[in-house]
């Protein structure tokens, strides 16, 4: 495994000084964000060019590979020096700082476009497509974010100008990758590729982050924005939530709410969210020292709890309180903000325990987190309000994590249940009040899943490709079959030849089909060598095109030769088929024979100009053709041919993988069934949970689609093949409730949205 790049100080690319106060930690908070996207990066690329280089179709094109594997682990830190660095000429333009310039800017115009090299042109694409990516999930916090810096800067500020604008920093890694000497376009797109995936996909996470900064310096306090993005969101209603679903203004708004809006509508309704019974009104609120050492003694005494609700904390949080209280003349009650945060992570909490995104096993296990999240609420608001908050994100990652586990799993040797289980040990016995230990546990965490997802999508990706070269075969199959019976059904032929072409020159078609493509000159030249063989052992020839048979029966011979020792055929299967084809064309040389001469005896005043004017029949044959024909030639009687009628379908050898199974009348759907609609409208990488008929339950993700055949290949976490349905089955799957999406959107986003809205849902009622 690649070491993580050395960890430059940031202090060393600083032009900030002439910023603004604020924008300066906005450059500090987003330098670190791209320093540690970086290293993931470079660990990524690594396993991406030898998987790459494995693949690759010669020798030259893996050393090359290989090479570029080296030199992306010697570059590694000038190219962070030099990110980092060009991120803060970005920041220093926005001060006017001169001598800086901007970065470069996408041309839209069509002619200038055109007039660029190739390569350049690939680059300006791929990160044209990259940005439009990032701007359309996370426009609104850019747009916001844009707002912000040019209100501090007292000017407008357009996204492109935006030092962290995906063009922006799309472009700080491009022109860093050419500074370092990468020069083939082929390896920069699998890099920018990656860096959209571990870079850019985060960018929301950045720009929540960066207007929470300035929002928290008074920055256009008044102008909202979402506080986060949202990961694949999914359209379908939420499966997970045993209330109505929610409403889009609900949606809408989620995001977009603070803590203290939430603590609003839990006031409101304080009656039904709050479960506490006991609740005098000249109760004395207890100390954030004491009630956070009441909560760690409940996380050290419910650490063997495994059936754990959200309600039953606040219970014993209350009965706690109330035996305080009966042992002293001071009734003891938790304070009203406290109060709110143990109500909103209990409802949090009760979520968690109902989704049924969540496998029961891991929903138990994430559930047992409740208390050291509560001390964490408790400690700091920000835990609702920051999508960046490592508490909330070690939640939303195992929940992600979570999502592929199925229940046939065996907890005792997968290594995500046993990790998942130790970061749960070591939270409830270690964490006391400091919450350094949440950042820790996550980037620990982060890593070891990192690495068995990356080891996973290289299954996966072997899988994909294997399927799609399925599919290329299936149809090169299905072509072969049509040339070859559009050419040979309804004749009489010789049965030697129908073989030939069946059995053998098949496999070089299907060879040729795919290594060169159907408007090659290898698959046209294949074709007609068909259409050649079919005449030249012909028993119609006329005797014009006895020179034109001549020529062309040793291109023939030599043409399949060729074709076989492409196709790997046997070479004893060789010599035996052009030994039976060798006697089809003396056999149609001797009948040619027969029809010349016939012609002479007819019409004996042409014999001597067909004699002079003919040139010799066996003239440029091979040898053996030669001899076989002036054997056959004396003979009185031809030997009769094998014909046979291609009257039915021609199959070729070989089963067809992948080929679609035949439903019964019984599985029909008509048309426009909906569940043909439901089967169109799933997009790959989704998860599902799969009903088995024995009642047990998998969870697969759609891997592809295979446009080609119909496909719909699922795989498991560990990026196996699980499932393969065509459109007709998938859609039946869905309408008898066997395969069911799951909700992929983070785990506290989603269980925040639901509180949400049930909240708002009560208020209207």
């Amino acid at each position: 495994m690649q070491k993580k790049a050395p960890v430059v100080p940031l202090t060393q690319h600083s032009s900030n000084t002439r910023l603004p106060e604020v924008l300066a930690r906005v450059h500090e908070l987003a330098a670190t964000f791209l320093q540690g996207r970086l290293q993931e990066l470079f660990i990524t690329a690594d396993d991406t060019l030898f998987d790459m280089a494995d693949r690759a179709g010669s020798n030259q094109e893996q050393n090359s590979l290989f090479e570029t594997m080296r030199s992306l682990r010697l570059q590694q830190k000038n190219l962070l020096r030099g990110c980092l660095q060009k991120l803060s000429d970005s920041f220093a333009c926005l001060s006017g700082n001169p001598g800086m310039q901007s970065p470069p800017k996408l041309i839209a115009d069509r002619d200038s476009l055109t007039l660029m090299p190739p390569d350049e042109l690939e680059e300006k694409v791929a990160i044209n497509n990259m940005s439009s990516r990032v701007m359309a999930s996370d426009a609104d916090l850019l747009e916001g974010l844009d707002a912000r810096i040019g209100h501090v800067l007292g000017r407008d500020l357009p996204s492109a100008d935006n030092p962290l604008g995906p063009e922006s920093l799309s472009y700080t890694f491009l022109d860093s990758l050419n500074e370092s000497g990468f020069n083939n376009i082929q390896v920069k797109l699998v890099l920018l590729k990656l860096f959209e995936r571990t870079v850019l996909a985060d960018l929301g996470l950045l720009y929540a982050d960066s207007n929470q900064v300035l929002l928290e310096a008074g920055v256009l306090p008044q102008l909202h924005t979402r506080g986060a993005a949202k990961k694949n969101p999914v359209a379908h209603p939420r499966t997970a939530v045993p209330s109505a679903p929610a409403t889009q203004a609900d949606v809408a708004g989620v995001m977009e709410i603070s803590f203290q809006d939430i603590q609003a509508l839990l006031r409101n309704f304080g009656a039904a969210t709050d479960s506490s019974a006991f609740k005098p009104a000249d109760g004395v609120p207890v100390s954030s020292g004491d009630l956070m050492r009441l909560l760690t003694h409940l996380q050290r005494h419910n650490i063997q709890t495994h059936d754990l609700s959200g309600s039953l904390v606040r219970q014993q949080i209350d009965s706690i309180l109330q035996r305080a209280s009966q042992q002293s003349a001071k009734p003891r009650v938790v304070g009203e903000m406290a109060s709110d945060a143990i109500n909103l992570v209990s409802m949090l909490f009760e979520f968690i325990l109902d989704d049924r995104t969540l496998p029961d096993s891991l929903k138990a296990l994430i559930g047992r987190l409740q208390i050291p999240m509560l001390k964490v609420a408790v400690q700091d608001q920000s835990f609702f309000d920051s999508a960046s908050h490592p508490a909330r994100r070690l939640l939303n990652e195992l929940g992600s994590a979570a999502l592929g586990w199925s229940g046939k799993d065996s907890r005792q040797q997968d290594k995500l249940f046993q990790k998942m289980e130790d970061i749960v040990h070591r939270l409830l016995n270690e964490f006391t009040d400091d919450p350094i230990i949440f950042a820790d546990i996550l980037q620990e965490f982060t890593t070891f899943y990192g690495t068995e997802r990356r080891r996973s999508e290289l299954v996966e990706q072997r899988v994909r490709d294997a399927e799609e070269g399925r599919a290329r075969t299936q149809q090169a199959r299905q072509r072969i079959k049509q040339e070859l019976n559009r050419r040979l059904l309804g004749k009489t032929l010789p049965e030697t030849l129908v073989l030939l072409l069946q059995e053998h020159w098949s496999q070089v078609l299907l060879l040729r089909h795919l290594k060169h493509g159907e408007d090659s000159s290898e698959w046209q030249g294949s074709l007609q060598l068909i259409d050649d063989l079919i005449w030249s052992t012909g028993q119609n020839i006329e005797c014009t095109d006895s020179e034109r048979l001549g020529k062309l029966v040793p291109q023939l011979i030599s043409s399949l030769q060729k074709g076989f020792e492409e196709a790997a055929i046997d070479p004893f299967v060789v010599s035996g088929l052009l030994s039976s084809l060798e006697v089809l064309h003396v056999q149609a040389f001797q009948s040619l024979k027969h029809r010349q001469l016939q012609q002479e005896t007819d019409n004996p005043a042409a014999r001597s100009g067909t004699a002079e004017a003919a040139p010799p029949l066996l003239e440029g044959l091979p040898d053996s053709l030669q001899q076989a024909a002036q054997e056959l030639a004396v003979q009185e009687d031809m030997p009769a041919l094998a014909m046979i009628e291609v009257s039915q379908s021609l199959e070729l050898p070989g089963k067809d993988e992948g080929s679609e199974p035949v439903e019964s009348a019984a599985d029909e759907l008509p048309a426009d069934d909906p569940a043909y609609e439901q089967a169109d409208s799933v997009r790959p990488g989704s998860w599902f949970e799969l009903q088995q008929e024995d009642g047990s339950s998998i969870r697969c993700k759609l891997s592809a689609i295979i446009r080609a055949t119909g496909r719909y290949i699922f795989v498991n976490r560990h990026g196996m093949k699980v499932l393969d349905k065509n459109r007709t089955g998938l859609a039946l799957a869905f309408k008898r409730k066997q395969l069911h999406m799951l909700d992929d959107a983070l785990l506290f986003d989603r269980a925040l949205e639901s509180v949400i809205s049930n909240l708002r849902r009560m208020k209207d009622i």
